[in-house]
């Protein structure tokens, strides 16, 4: 988000999507490693990258659990997906995963990121994969109340969604002051 004195007020809403991002990046990386092990199972020796693999991810998962149950922080899996996606190109089958492994470790931290919207008093910017620019012309109606953000746009369309209370600093009655004065 560009200079907050730019932005008089920036909401930060509230991201439901890390879990799942987390849940879908542990299976890929523990069924990569499954598949490594299998792997070396079928063939009855040791492959040296496969066994590598299987450490590194295995470690990676290890501190992610570390940091998950004695740390505040948030964890990544992209680390061990990238490395499940090196492997995947020794495989003998499906080495083209080794693309997708890669967008998906990509992806990871922007999809963890949450949406922040900047409110200043020429326009809104929605803060996501993409910088979205909206003029107040297009807004009929902006409230923050319950700890939800309600935008109304004049084409009908409605953006409603939880804030994250721990990251907003001002108090709604202040935001909805601002807001009917910039609407004004």
């Amino acid at each position: 988000m560009p200079e907050a004195t730019q932005y008089p007020y920036i909401i930060v809403l509230k991201n439901d999507t890390s879990r799942y991002v987390n849940v879908f990046g542990f299976l890929l990386s523990t069924g990569s490693a499954v598949l490594f092990a299998r792997e070396m199972l079928f063939r009855n020796m040791v492959i040296m990258p496969y066994l590598l693999g299987i450490i590194f991810i295995a470690g990676l998962l290890t501190w992610n659990a570390f940091i998950y149950y004695k740390t505040d922080r948030d964890i990544y899996y992209s680390k061990a997906l990238l490395i499940a996606g090196l492997v995947w190109t020794r495989m003998p089958y499906f080495q083209w995963l080794v693309a997708v492994f890669a967008f998906l470790a990509l992806l990871e931290y922007q999809a963890k990121k949450p949406v922040e919207i900047g409110f200043a008093e020429d326009h809104i910017m929605l803060n996501k994969l993409f910088r979205k620019k909206i003029a107040w012309s297009e807004i009929t109606n902006v409230v923050l109340k319950d700890g939800v953000i309600t935008i109304d746009f004049k084409n009908n369309r409605l953006l409603q969604r939880e804030i994250d209370k721990g990251e907003n600093e001002a108090s709604e009655q202040e935001f909805n002051d601002w807001v009917s004065k910039i609407k004004k």
